[in-house]
Order: structure tokens, then sequence, then C-alpha cells
């Protein structure tokens, strides 16, 4: 049986940024998510041209790769769930705009693992156009509470 993104990640809305896994291996998972025509945030961004923000953006590609670190079983050790806490960005690149009523498709792909970070690069598509590019890294962090 397939887990729900709310079953392994733990952001929740109104901060939770992927709707469904469409596929996942070893290395790679692919996530999509559904842009709101209605977000609160269109009415401040660009409130005559809304587009989303690359901020947001990008913490979609990075909440698909917490899913990827999930279904990989790096959240628990020694009997303690840990939270995927991103620990560094590199070479974000915008190449289009993502509007309200758009669906995206991440690719996350974990190129290494060392000392417990996971590295990893993310593609986040419009349609079938590269909208961001990203590569970062995530640490597992035992929960504060």
């Amino acid at each position: 049986m397939k887990q729900s993104v709310i079953d392994l990640i733990p952001h929740r809305p109104p901060f939770l940024w992927v709707d469904t896994i469409l596929s996942f291996d070893e290395n790679s998972i692919v996530t999509e998510k559904y842009i709101p025509d209605d977000l609160d945030i269109f009415t401040g961004h660009y409130p005559e041209n809304p587009i989303m923000p690359g901020v947001l953006l990008c913490e979609i590609i990075f909440q698909s790769g917490a899913l990827l670190m999930a279904q990989k079983g790096l959240v628990n050790e020694d009997g303690i769930r840990k939270v995927p806490v991103l620990t560094r960005i590199e070479n974000a690149k915008f190449k289009r705009t993502v509007n309200p009523g758009d669906s995206v498709t991440v690719h996350v792909t974990l190129k290494e693992i060392l000392a417990g970070v996971c590295f990893l690069k993310g593609k986040l598509l419009t349609g079938r156009k590269t909208a961001v590019t990203v590569n970062f890294s995530c640490a597992m962090v035992a929960p504060t509470k």
C-alpha cells in the first residue's frame, strides 16, 4: 500500500507543497503539485500578473527530496523518527514562470549520502518544460520536541 505524503514528512497545510507521489525508486522520486488559483500569495505577488514565488517552487522540490529520504527509510534511526532539514542550496536556476492553475511535476535524484547528509538535485517542470533546477542537501535531525 502506498503511503500518503502526509504520513511521510512533517509538513502540514498550509505549508505542504506536494500533492502526490507519482513514482519512486531507490535513488529518485517524481511528485506532483497543483497550484490553486485562490492562494493568498497571488493577491500580493504580482497581483496584476500573478506568478508562483520562486522560493516556493524550490520548497516543492525540497519537500519532494524529503519524501525520497523518507521512502528510503532515512528518517528512522535508533527508534527516533528524524526530520529532514535543508542544509544547502546551490545553483538554483529559474527558467520560466509557474502560474495559478498550473500543475507542476518534480523530479528529485539522490546524488550521494555523506556523513548522514543527502546531496540531491531537483527539477520542476510545468507542462513538459523545465521551470526550476536546483542542487540541495538535507540532513536528518532529531526533533527538538
